[in-house]
């Protein structure tokens, strides 16, 4: 009976054992199904001897309770997305704020491009006239004086200039009409005896095509000519803006930059005011060196044209000083416009000495005369002028395209001097400006530099 009871005894010891092994087993793949592994399983507890058993028998065991997993706390969300993941999702949005903010500040200027192409021509002309009150107060002037002086002589100037293409224009209107009207019949008599066949009733037939549509678009036109008195409405509403913007930007122009630089994080104070007079530099230069570039451009090429006898040699040549304020694209236009001029009044041999006669003067301009007269400061890839033009005309029509360069001149200017004012920032020890790292930013840069402080 004593070995039946201590056998009895053995096997029931055993029979625990099993079963606190299955529970500890259940509860590591409950864990593991939950995705957490267990940190510490607590180990069967011994305990009094089991009633029945043998004194003999050896040592038994109660069985323990159910193994609770201790999970380990979850980890910072963070930390548990890639870093290149973390640095896309942070440039990206904040890219989606910068492109929203433009496309609010796009909505805004188109709202009152008006008043924002008023007050860039008046930064423009401000920036052509401000060397001549600097040297007016010099000479002894008080500054309201000089500012008066500058500016009168200034709006004078570009009065007479608008007023003579004007005069140009209509005093040689009727000769260009007869010119036009003697092309159009020559270019007629040559389409009759040229190789394709054409037919005095199909050019009759397109005439009168012409004429009736004219007839029909009627109301057409009339709208056009409505919108046209709006426009120059605007157009004069524009130049008074601009006039009186002109006028307290050379007398009053340092109170305002300096008004301006207050708005300004104080932060970023030392790097703009730095910024600002480079700009406005910038700026003058640019403005400078194209009315002069211009100038040449209308001399040359308005003596070529006088010495061909094209009519309305000089009205050519001021659309050619002033359509070179746009690069690139004015230079074609007003140049077309010579050559078909050229054209219609003189015929073929004429049109094709004109034409010469610009792209010799674009290409002196491109290759000796921009690279001399605007020199490192204001150069721009040419991409970047036609994608600047091209936008500029989109949203603000030809006084975006105007404004486009030199916006896109002075931008390069300041980005270009705040990189190397950061640089020198952080050469000197005094820190980047901005806020600190964040979240696993911080994290990892406080383990990267305990590193660099054990090395």
């Amino acid at each position: 009976m004593a070995k039946r009871a201590g056998w009895l005894g053995r096997l029931g010891s055993k029979l625990n054992r099993m079963e606190a092994r299955l529970d500890e087993r259940r509860a590591e793949v409950e864990a593991e199904a939950r995705g957490d592994l267990p940190r510490e399983l607590p180990h069967p507890v011994a305990s009094a001897p089991v009633p029945g058993s043998a004194a003999g028998a050896g040592p038994a065991v109660t069985p323990p309770p159910a193994a609770v997993a201790v999970l380990p706390e979850r980890p910072d969300p963070v930390s548990v997305v890639p870093w290149g993941m973390r640095v896309a999702a942070e440039v990206s949005w904040r890219l989606l704020l910068l492109a929203g903010m433009l496309w609010v500040l796009m909505k805004v200027i188109s709202e009152v491009r008006l008043v924002v192409l008023a007050f860039a021509a008046a930064l423009l002309v401000t920036a052509l006239l401000q060397p001549f009150v600097v040297r007016l107060r010099r000479l002894g002037l008080p500054r309201g004086l000089a500012t008066a002086v500058t500016a009168v002589l200034g709006f004078v100037v570009i009065g007479l200039v608008g007023w003579f293409v004007v005069w140009q224009v209509m005093e040689n209107l009727d000769d260009l009409s007869d010119r036009v009207r003697d092309g159009i019949n020559e270019l007629k008599l040559w389409a009759l005896d040229s190789p394709f066949h054409v037919t005095e009733k199909q050019i009759n037939d397109i005439a009168k095509n012409l004429s009736e549509t004219i007839g029909t678009n009627t109301e057409q036109i009339t709208s056009a000519g409505l919108q046209g008195v709006t426009v120059l409405v605007e157009v004069l509403t524009g130049i008074l803006l601009a006039m009186f913007s002109t006028l307290f930007l050379l007398y009053d122009g340092k109170r305002i930059w300096t008004w301006t630089l207050g708005l300004v994080p104080a932060a970023a104070r030392p790097g703009v005011a730095g910024a600002g007079p480079r700009a406005w530099r910038t700026l003058t230069a640019y403005v400078r060196g194209t009315v002069l570039v211009a100038l040449i451009d209308a001399i040359f090429i308005g003596l070529g044209i006088y010495f061909l006898d094209v009519p309305m040699a000089v009205p050519l040549a001021v659309f050619i000083f002033l359509f070179a304020f746009i690069p690139l694209v004015g230079a074609v236009v007003s140049g077309a416009l010579a050559v078909v001029v050229a054209l219609v009044t003189q015929g073929v041999f004429s049109a094709l000495m004109v034409l010469l006669v610009v792209l010799a003067v674009q290409q002196i301009e491109g290759h000796v005369l921009q690279p001399f007269i605007l020199g490192r400061a204001v150069r721009v890839h040419p991409l970047a002028v036609v994608l600047s033009v091209a936008a500029g005309g989109m949203i603000a029509g030809i006084g975006g395209a105007v404004v486009a360069v030199p916006l896109v001149a002075v931008t390069n200017t300041v980005v270009s001097y705040l990189r190397a004012y950061s640089r020198e920032q952080l050469h000197h020890g005094a820190g980047s400006v901005g806020p600190a790292p964040h979240g696993a930013t911080a994290v990892r840069s406080a383990v990267r530099e305990a590193g660099a402080g054990d090395h």
